[in-house]
């Protein structure tokens, strides 16, 4: 047989040079492609590297920029089930490349459950991963999700709202972790099911990140002077379920922004982050102080003190999570239409209603004779029922 050992030749490609592993009974050829026409040079080189490519190592050369092909039974087989193609492939376009996927054994597996086909193929189209997943580890984490949720229907429904929630991670052994150290930690079956609800991604944490945030959390609690830490840190997480997926150190900054902005003693503080504060201290610290310095300058320009700001704020601190532009307006808004701001100042609440709600249901309220500058004006804040039939009285 002959002698196939190889050697390093360079070979000159176009203005550079092109250096291969070729057999020594080739090496002969080298002056060949160094001395002849730069054309005779670039077309041998290409023919010789691709035929040594080829033959003696398997490169397949010409396939290099072509995009992957796509699985043509996964695309009949979601076409057949309903999935919305095109919505599937903006979010995750990787999955249609896969020789391998489960999505029979998904759709029977979800009906088996109680969801509809309906539901599946929508579910599919927003997360198209879920088809990834095989047989054995949805059985195994939907049993998981049944130690917090009382029947299938609960978790078929969170499936509907958020896909992503039960299909994001694959890690059942982590889901597992997370669920015996919250239940550890004094978190009832309905605090549970309202962060699977609600913020699913605590289940997707390390075990070590939600240790970490309730260790701080029950550092707080005695730092303030609160003997139970079990009942703090289960009011907070059930105040506000996003906290966990939140770092330790911007929770830290919410905290004392909120103690040394409206100079609160301990119990004041602890008062405050158990109830109507809790949801502040997941947002960006900087936005925080932002929206605050943004609400006290209007106030301020408006004629109130210093003091009516902050017990405007404390009374109703979702005030801090509106932006300043949309503060502005809506403040801007009410003065126009003659309502005081000692009237906003009294009844912040009206501030969760949208510009247009507001617009809208002054002009009907005017035309009906209502006069909000010597009346109460927290029907601007009302449900639209409850509302609609106050009109239909003035009315």
């Amino acid at each position: 047989m002959q002698n196939l050992s190889l050697r390093q030749i360079s070979i000159p490609k176009g203005l550079g040079f092109l250096t291969i592993m070729a057999p020594r009974n080739l090496w002969h050829m080298r002056s060949n492609f160094l001395f002849g026409s730069r054309w005779m040079i670039q077309f041998s080189a290409e023919i010789l590297f691709k035929s040594l490519s080829v033959r003696l190592f398997g490169v397949k050369c010409g396939n290099a920029n072509k995009e992957p092909l796509e699985n043509g039974d996964l695309l009949n087989n979601l076409l057949t089930m309903g999935v919305d193609i095109d919505m599937a492939k903006k979010r995750q376009p990787g999955v249609f490349n896969r020789m391998v996927t489960n999505e029979q054994d998904l759709e029977m597996f979800l009906l088996s459950k109680g969801a509809s086909k309906e539901a599946i193929a929508s579910i599919i189209s927003r997360y198209p991963r879920a088809i990834t997943r095989s047989s054995e580890s949805l059985s195994k984490r939907w049993d998981l999700w049944r130690r917090i949720m009382t029947s299938d229907l609960e978790i078929v429904n969170i499936l509907e709202r958020s896909p992503e929630s039960f299909f994001r991670s694959n890690n059942n052994l982590n889901l597992e972790n997370n669920i015996k150290f919250l239940y550890s930690v004094g978190l009832t079956r309905k605090c549970l099911c309202r962060l699977l609800t609600n913020a699913p991604r605590t289940f997707s944490n390390s075990l070590e990140l939600n240790k970490q945030m309730v260790d701080l959390l029950q550092e707080v609690c005695l730092s303030l002077g609160h003997n139970d830490p079990v009942d703090f840190v289960r009011k907070i997480i059930f105040k506000n379920p996003f906290i966990l997926i939140q770092s330790t150190k911007r929770v830290k900054a919410n905290i004392e922004f909120l103690q040394s902005t409206f100079n609160l003693n301990s119990g004041e503080l602890l008062v405050l982050i158990c109830g109507p504060g809790a949801e502040i201290l997941d947002l960006s610290n900087d936005y925080a102080k932002r929206n605050y310095t943004n609400i006290k300058e209007k106030l301020l320009s408006l004629g109130c003190t210093e003091e009516e700001v902050q017990k405007f704020v404390l009374s109703y601190p979702d005030v801090i999570f509106l932006a300043e532009k949309k503060f502005n307006d809506k403040i801007d808004c009410l003065i126009e239409e003659r309502i005081s701001i000692s009237q906003i100042i009294e009844n912040p609440r009206v501030l969760d209603s949208s510009i247009s709600t507001l617009k809208n249901r002054i002009k009907e309220l005017v035309n009906a004779g209502y006069n909000l500058s010597t009346s109460n004006i927290t029907l601007l804040s009302w449900s639209q029922k409850r509302y609609k039939a106050k009109l239909k009285k003035l009315s």
